[in-house]
């Protein structure tokens, strides 16, 4: 008769085969997953190499331009423009009441801010990005200064008045974010402009002194980069934009005024017009059928006539 199996050979039998068939299991799943990282890294790497030799296929596109000039550089530039007319009535009108202005202006600032705030602007174009969020930082101090400022406002004259707030850390912070944000807005023009055209660079900095002759061979939306670059470092905010001074300065080459008052250079016919109130907000669309009627540009109101 055979022996029959006792109680503990039967549950050693069954314990052997439960830990062989786990073995067996965790050997497999150790590939699975080996396999699965191993993938994961290679794609990781294909994606990592991608994103840094070329931009984003969907950044900087013409309505992404459009699009923030509507809801971001537009409301901006209205709350910009009620302060340039406001300073402009302080100096002229005795009488004007500049402490209800201000006040004004401060409740123009946060009503700007919080519309410009409510606006998405898509990461995937880091200086639309930028450009928001120095547009809103210049209105928070705008609102802040004027709020401070409008409680002595009426006191003393004019020029008092503008000097002690063109003293003011806050107004001085906020007028130099509101032209980095400019800056920032042409230099997302400039990467739109390589995605249309290979021979554009997408980044341009000018180092130094730039020549009239380099100048001149610059395609009109680096020119117009440029321009932003220089306005950016000026101490005030003005009526024109940085086409408005491309245009004038291309005018001043062309009629021989550079060549006749030896001027040598962009930045010093820049200088030049700038500290005259030589530049005029519609400049450029004044001269673009001269200069520029066969330049690409996006398709941006303040670059068109009929826009």
């Amino acid at each position: 008769m055979e022996k029959r199996l006792n109680r503990s050979d039967l549950m050693f039998s069954l314990a052997f085969l439960l830990m062989l068939i786990i073995a067996v299991g965790a050997f497999f799943y150790g590939v699975k997953v080996g396999s699965e990282r191993e993938q994961a890294k290679y794609t990781t790497e294909q994606t990592t190499e991608a994103t840094t030799t070329s931009p984003p296929i969907n950044a900087y596109q013409q309505q992404d331009l459009v699009s923030f000039y509507h809801t971001v550089f537009l409301p901006y530039r209205e709350f910009q423009n009620d302060l340039l007319v406001a300073q402009n009535k302080w100096l002229s009108d005795s009488t004007a009441d500049r402490s209800a202005s201000m006040k004004e202006l401060a409740k123009s600032a946060q009503r700007k801010y919080d519309a410009i705030k409510k606006v998405y602007v898509a990461p995937i174009s880091p200086q639309l990005s930028n450009s928001q969020a120095s547009y809103l930082k210049s209105l928070k101090l705008f609102q802040e200064s004027f709020s401070k400022a409008a409680t002595t406002a009426n006191e003393g004259t004019a020029d008092m008045v503008m000097d002690k707030l063109n003293g003011n850390s806050f107004y001085k912070e906020g007028r130099s974010q509101s032209l980095f944000a400019q800056k920032q807005y042409y230099s997302s023009m400039l990467k739109w402009a390589e995605s249309v055209n290979s021979d554009i660079p997408g980044e341009y900095t000018s180092s130094g002194i730039l020549s009239i002759a380099k100048w001149k061979a610059l395609p009109l939306i680096v020119k117009i980069k440029v321009a932003s670059d220089y306005l950016s470092e000026q101490p005030q905010i003005d009526d024109y934009l940085p086409h408005d001074l491309t245009a004038r300065i291309d005018q001043f080459i062309s009629s021989g005024k550079a060549d006749k008052r030896k001027v040598k250079s962009f930045n010093a016919i820049a200088d030049l017009l700038t500290s005259t109130d030589a530049v005029r907000n519609g400049d450029f669309i004044e001269m673009k059928s001269r200069f520029y009627d066969k330049e690409q540009l996006p398709q941006l109101p303040f670059f068109f006539l009929d826009k």
